[in-house]
């Protein structure tokens, strides 16, 4: 009896061939160049030629001339602060026991809120010395009414302040500052 023998082979993965590391080689020589532009403008460039551009421009305007159009503004402004200046000084010179005190602070504080809210966003004003002056004293007058009451008086180093403000700030008016 011829005994036939099975031997398994098992699968021997075959040998990876070593790898070969890579051989560097330098070599000495100048850097690169930048890369030539051919005259074109790059984006940052120009970003920064516009912005110079503008702020250049924006500068040179304040030099010129007023247009039309900002002179009157400034006759609007010059007429709409001398009226809040005349109405301050009517009812600050009311007396206490006059009827229509409470009618005239709260006309008042109507017409100092709306020339506020219409100058107090204009740049060009808030450096004006009768902006300065106008804005402080109808501050002080309209804290004094919140504070106290429309029939409270105003006692007299306030009012005198507040006098003195309006007064400067008329000058400075009459001179365009």
């Amino acid at each position: 009896m011829a005994s036939a023998s099975a031997t398994a082979t098992l699968l021997k993965p075959s040998p990876v061939p070593p790898q070969h590391k890579p051989i560097i080689t330098a070599s000495v020589s100048s850097p690169l160049p930048p890369p030539r532009r051919h005259n074109l403008l790059l984006r940052r460039d120009l970003l920064s030629l516009s912005a110079t551009s503008t702020l250049l421009l924006t500068q040179s305007l304040t030099f010129l001339a007023p247009s039309p159009a900002s002179a009157a503004e400034d006759e609007e402004y010059v007429k709409d602060t001398s009226a809040v200046i005349s109405k301050v000084r009517t009812t600050l010179s009311m007396e206490r026991t006059d009827p229509n005190v409470a009618d005239a602070v709260a006309e008042l504080r109507d017409a100092s809120n709306s020339w506020v809210a219409k100058y107090r966003k204009e740049k060009a004003l808030l450096g004006k010395a009768s902006f300065r002056d106008i804005y402080s004293a109808l501050n002080a007058v309209s804290g004094h009414y919140v504070s106290f009451g429309p029939t409270a008086p105003i006692p007299a180093k306030r009012k005198a302040r507040i006098l003195e403000e309006m007064e400067t700030a008329e000058k400075a008016l009459s001179r365009g500052r």
